[in-house]
């Protein structure tokens, strides 16, 4: 596997556990719908969430969140639709961003978990 995807991985076992710790109940971990993903899929009280998981190294150019474009939404939108239909899903729907910026070598990061981050792009 190539580094920077261990790194992505290393972001969402962060995002997964900071999650679990706040109550969250992990239904899916790297969800895909064709070449559609979405990172993570959980429950917090009675909303079915889906979170996007943005790592980086450092946040000198731009901050992770700011990656998620309207292409990205689209995709987990699409995504989202069609696991909530695939499943039966009768649950309130969110979308977040967790953006994971590291600091340093030692391990040490910040966590900033973005709640009700974008509306849907495509969503019935």
């Amino acid at each position: 596997m190539a580094q920077h995807n261990d790194f992505g991985k290393w972001g969402e076992d962060l995002a997964v556990h900071y999650l679990s710790e706040k109550g969250y109940a992990i239904l899916e971990r790297d969800w895909r719908y064709g070449h559609k993903d979405i990172d993570i899929i959980a429950i917090s009280d009675d909303t079915l969430v889906f979170v996007e998981v943005k790592t980086r190294r450092n946040d000198t150019f731009m901050r992770p969140e700011q990656s998620v474009d309207w292409k990205k939404i689209k995709n987990i939108t699409l995504a989202a639709n069609h696991y909530v239909k695939m499943n039966g899903i009768d649950l309130q729907i969110r979308f977040d961003i967790i953006s994971i910026v590291a600091k340093g070598a030692d391990g040490k990061c910040s966590i900033d978990h973005i709640e009700s981050a974008f509306l849907p792009y495509y969503f019935r």
